[in-house]
Order: C-alpha cells, then sequence, then structure tokens
C-alpha cells in the first residue's frame, strides 16, 4: 500500500506514478477523483482498465462536486467567447465604440 497527498493540479506526485508504472497493482484507490488528476481522470481510467486495471474512488462525491464539474464543463465555451476570436472583435468594437470613433465602421 502507497498514501500520498496532494492536489491533482501538478502531476508532480512520484508516488502516483510509481503506481501507475507498477503493473502488480491491479487496483488503485482514491479518495476524490479530482484528487488523482484535475483533468483527464477518464484517460487514465481507460488505459488502466485495458491493462486490466481499475481506479476505486471512496468519496463519490456529494452535491457541490457536482456544481463545480457543472462550472469546469462550462468554463472553456465562457473563456473561448471572452477571448477567442469572436472577442477579440467584440472587444475592440466596444473600444472603438467607448471612444466615440464608431463611424464610418
Amino acid at each position: 500500500m502507497v498514501t500520498e497527498v496532494g492536489s491533482g493540479l501538478d502531476g508532480k506526485c512520484p508516488k502516483m506514478r510509481r503506481i501507475l508504472s507498477d503493473l502488480s497493482a491491479s487496483v488503485v484507490v482514491v479518495e476524490h477523483r479530482g484528487r488523482l488528476a484535475r483533468f483527464g481522470v477518464e484517460h487514465l481510467e481507460a488505459a488502466l482498465s485495458a491493462q486490466g486495471r481499475r481506479i476505486v474512488v471512496t468519496d463519490r462525491g456529494k452535491a457541490e462536486d457536482d456544481l463545480v464539474g457543472a462550472m469546469i464543463e462550462v468554463l472553456p465555451s465562457m473563456c473561448a467567447r471572452l477571448f477567442g476570436r469572436r472577442g477579440a472583435g467584440n472587444r475592440a468594437m466596444w473600444a472603438v465604440t467607448a471612444t466615440g470613433q464608431s463611424e464610418g465602421l
């Protein structure tokens, strides 16, 4: 048994890397999915499953986790809208309008 405390944010978990590379570890037990990896847990599950291994999550989550998950799913589209190509055009138009030079556009 190996125990490691970490947030899953930076990926610098040497014990977790050792567990994932050790094929004799058939079951990886974590308290929360977000502690294993902030993103891509499904990919880890698929890779381990292909090797005949599995991930067991002891705390399946609460309503707060569902809200956090929903926010994480929505954030990329919100960021794309704000900072993507369309957002850049909108920001430029807002800047021109704010300066009062919108004539001739």
